[in-house]
């Protein structure tokens, strides 16, 4: 059997770093592509199907893309896995290069590759991710507006970001009036685009992703998380295990254990961190005043009732871990959300 090439590919905004090794090991090759579609093309569709090693970034996804179409087999390693390369003393674009072909050529796993997201789910989740912007500058813009008016010695009403625009308008120091005028229009803008942005969510959730529906049964989880925990996983049958999903999302213990110690770390927080942030937005409001009796309620309130100084937060995380098992779980298995589920088990054991 004919050993193919290993090329490690350096990933840069304009140019590409590429070292291609042989079957023995021995660079054959150094060059440098533009970080185009045309350059990409010309330099790999003339070379032989070939191992190719690339990191995780910005460019990553469409530049994979092309490569599997070109016959070439594509390992995206995981950036933040691979110490030896970003943490050389003698770190440069064509030694990382060379040094992600050596690792691919020796052990793929020590690349630990990620799977790129597809086209379609990339293009829909920037839907979810334009609206996540929106709210951030419209918080921003609020936060600016309610602190300018401070400082002259007045107070805005307390109301929701929806009708910030009209009541401020209303209830704006005169001598502020002419200043925050355009910010005020601006907030409003916003706040229609968000808007938009959520009944396109909506439509989009409900026409081309009807799982969705399934895991807002769920008391916290709506249109937005449900969907970005859809298109970040794809496809449920990824993880053999609904409880791998906690690791992927980066809500797991990190850990460091040397002999006797055995230390007690924060969360690894690797994984998608918009996803993240969602599903702890989520386990709030299931601990919070308003969320309704459930397992997953019960759950939360037990560890945070064990007190310390983190004890709310360590019960948020895990909550938020536990719910994305769920969400998982229902995806894959098709089943009806049962709110009371261990409860019912418990008394039919007792």
């Amino acid at each position: 059997m004919k050993i193919r090439n290993t090329v490690g590919m350096d990933m840069g905004d304009k140019v590409h770093s590429i070292c291609i090794l042989d079957a023995s090991g021995t660079v054959r090759e150094c060059a440098e592509v533009s970080n185009t579609r045309a350059g990409i093309y010309k330099f790999f569709a003339k070379m032989e199907p070939s191992l190719i090693a690339l990191e995780t970034g910005t460019h990553s996804s469409w530049v994979s893309r092309i490569l599997e179409e070109l016959g070439h087999e594509v390992l995206v390693g995981h950036a933040r896995k691979l110490r030896m390369i970003w943490n050389n003393p003698q770190k440069n674009d064509m030694r990382d290069a060379e040094m992600l072909a050596r690792i691919a050529r020796f052990d793929r796993k020590l690349l630990h590759p990620i799977q790129p997201r597809s086209m379609k789910a990339q293009c829909d989740l920037a839907a979810i991710k334009a609206r996540d912007q929106l709210v951030k500058v419209r918080s921003s813009l609020i936060a600016h507006v309610r602190g300018l008016v401070k400082s002259v010695g007045a107070r805005l009403p307390t109301c929701s970001p929806e009708c910030f625009a009209k009541r401020a308008a209303e209830a704006v120091p005169e001598e502020l009036a002419l200043a925050l005028e355009p910010v005020i229009a601006s907030i409003a803008e916003l706040t229609v685009r968000i808007r938009h942005c959520d009944h396109l969510i909506q439509k989009l959730a409900d026409e081309e992703y009807p799982a969705t529906k399934r895991l807002q049964e769920i008391p916290g989880v709506g249109p937005i998380t449900s969907l970005a925990f859809v298109l970040t996983l794809e496809d449920p049958k990824r993880f053999a295990r609904s409880r791998d999903v906690g690791p992927f999302l980066g809500m797991t213990p990190r850990r460091n254990q040397s002999g006797q110690v055995d230390q007690q770390l924060p969360i690894t927080k690797a994984g998608n961190a918009y996803m993240r942030r969602l599903l702890v937005q989520c386990a709030q409001y299931i601990l919070g005043h308003y969320g309704p009796d459930c397992d997953l309620r019960r759950f939360g309130l037990k560890l945070a009732e064990r007190g310390g100084k983190n004890a709310k937060r360590r019960a948020t995380v895990a909550v938020a871990r536990k719910l994305a098992v769920l969400l998982h779980s229902l995806w894959k298995t098709g089943e009806e959300y049962e709110p009371n589920r261990c409860r019912r088990q418990n008394r039919k054991t007792a």
